[in-house]
């Protein structure tokens, strides 16, 4: 039987590094992607085949894979603390490349646009948390904030400090936001009650609860579009 070749013995133009210098990082697939921030594989694997396990293990998902935590790229044999570390650092880059383009939707026209903003933040995580994004009386943001972070499947709205704020920024509006990382992102009972119950206080206060949005998988809950509001 033939010997598996490493990478280093396969020709220039299919190496993941040559390849990336001489057709760019377009015409890598996610395996060779990964494989570079690899580096190495293991003794029974190459970079690429241990990447393909990972990806594998992730169903081929990069979304999933952004989930992973530390245990779950450590599990795979030839993962250390250093590669581990470097795929999470990667993929907090990418999140992050996402949060900058914000800039371009400072003006909340939409449920759509208003989602856009808070999507990359809250769409991967394991736990609820609820933000606020605070708009002026042109609708453009002024600040958002996380107000609670909680468990799997609960977090606090704590009224009094979301009015508190938005007054002491001077905003005109509110929009509620809060994640549901089931995916599922229709809203319980509980979150009707706590959306009533900011709607009144924010209008004793001259302060509009523009919306609630929930964000759940790759979409939103938006009580303004749903009639809720």
């Amino acid at each position: 039987m033939r010997e598996r070749l490493s990478i280093q013995e396969w020709c220039s133009e299919e190496r993941p590094r040559e390849k990336f210098l001489s057709k760019g990082a377009s015409a890598l697939t996610n395996a060779e992607l990964l494989a570079i921030l690899l580096r190495s594989g293991n003794r029974e694997s190459n970079a690429i085949e241990l990447a393909r396990m990972i990806l594998e293990e992730a169903g081929n998902s990069l979304q999933r894979l952004k989930r992973f935590s530390y245990e779950d790229f450590c599990r795979f044999k030839g993962i250390g603390n250093g590669k581990a570390l470097s795929i999470m650092a990667a993929l907090e880059i990418s999140r992050r490349v996402e949060c900058e383009q914000e800039p371009q939707l400072a003006q909340i026209y939409s449920s759509r646009s208003a989602a856009s903003i808070m999507a990359p933040i809250l769409r991967d995580l394991q736990h609820e948390e609820c933000w606020v994004i605070y708009l002026n009386t042109a609708n453009r943001v002024i600040d958002k904030e996380r107000i609670s972070s909680g468990g799997v499947n609960c977090t606090v709205v704590d009224v009094k400090i979301i009015i508190k704020r938005a007054i002491s920024k001077l905003a005109n509006s509110i929009i509620l936001f809060h994640n549901h990382p089931s995916g599922n992102c229709r809203p319980g009972e509980q979150d009707k009650i706590q959306t009533v119950k900011l709607r009144s206080a924010a209008r004793t206060c001259d302060l509009e609860l523009t919306d609630h949005i929930i964000i759940g998988g790759k979409g939103y809950f938006s009580f303004l579009d749903e009639g809720l509001l």
